[in-house]
């Protein structure tokens, strides 16, 4: 599985990339292949107010339905209006083309509580035991 050394992870497969006060979002490669083929996906609103652990998007695939959760806190200043036609693109590419939104973040302190891609890439490992 891809994992990205710059970005910042939950326990629920999702990533942030910090970029001063604002992150973009998404899940993970493992969470895509997970879910298999990506057939629809609900990006958070522009302006939309998002809350770290809580649902902000829901992704379907050939196997299930799932939500998103924020990995932190802030409002959405730009969604991925791609996936609405190319939801592929997650599977395709999670960290670049497929991401979700960009947020203003306005809970800095929030970082302490995501996983660095090493304790990331551990957890992963802990879950296929």
């Amino acid at each position: 599985m891809d994992t990205p050394d710059n970005l910042l992870y939950t326990k629920e497969h999702e990533w942030a990339r910090i970029d001063g006060d604002n992150a973009v979002i998404g899940i993970t490669d493992y969470a895509q292949h997970a879910l298999g083929d990506i057939t629809f996906v609900d990006v958070p609103k522009v302006g939309s107010k998002i809350k770290q652990s809580e649902w902000c998007a829901t992704v379907e695939s050939v196997k299930a339905a799932s939500d998103v959760y924020a990995p932190l806190t802030g409002e959405v200043v730009k969604a991925n209006a791609q996936l609405a036609s190319h939801p592929e693109l997650v599977n395709k590419s999670a960290y670049e083309s497929g991401w979700f939104a960009r947020i203003r973040i306005t809970d800095p302190s929030e970082k302490s509580k995501l996983m660095t891609p090493s304790q990331y890439k551990e957890y992963i490992q802990n879950l296929s035991k």
